[in-house]
């Protein structure tokens, strides 16, 4: 059995309070400014997708900056399920970029704010919708197999 990455919650927690930030300026700016926003969001869900959760600029200040004040967790969790949640975020991103390239900008603006909700939920009360898609998705194929 391989053992899976290991991230402190803490850190996930305020990387979808900065995620939550972006997201609300994607909102209420001007559309430029929404659209390059919203192409810098989906980089950083890009990078925690598909390359690691640390590679992403707010792992980086979590690590840094907040982590130090804090000390070390109290319990580790499994990188898997974030991961996933931020692959949710990137195509959440990809719907927005996308209807507004193709002048569709409602689309743009309830993909935005889909994600927004999504990103508020785990900050603010540490319920992250990705991640729970992830597990039932996990137990849904095992049922099957089973």
């Amino acid at each position: 059995m391989t053992t899976s990455a290991q991230v402190d919650p803490r850190g996930l927690r305020v990387s979808a309070a900065l995620t939550s930030v972006v997201l609300a300026a994607a909102l209420v700016t001007p559309r430029p400014v929404a659209i390059a926003l919203l192409v810098v969001q989906g980089v950083i869900f890009a990078l925690g997708a598909f390359v690691s959760l640390q590679a992403s600029p707010y792992s980086l200040f979590f690590r840094r900056v907040v982590r130090p004040r804090l000390g070390a967790p109290a319990e580790l969790e499994d990188a898997r399920p974030p991961r996933f949640a931020q692959l949710v975020g990137l195509v959440f991103a990809v719907a927005a970029l996308a209807g507004y390239a193709f002048g569709a900008p409602t689309v743009g603006l309830v993909a935005t704010a889909f994600a927004l909700v999504a990103a508020l939920l785990n900050a603010v009360v540490g319920l992250c919708l990705g991640c729970e898609m992830y597990l039932a998705s996990r137990r849904l194929r095992l049922a099957l197999a089973g």
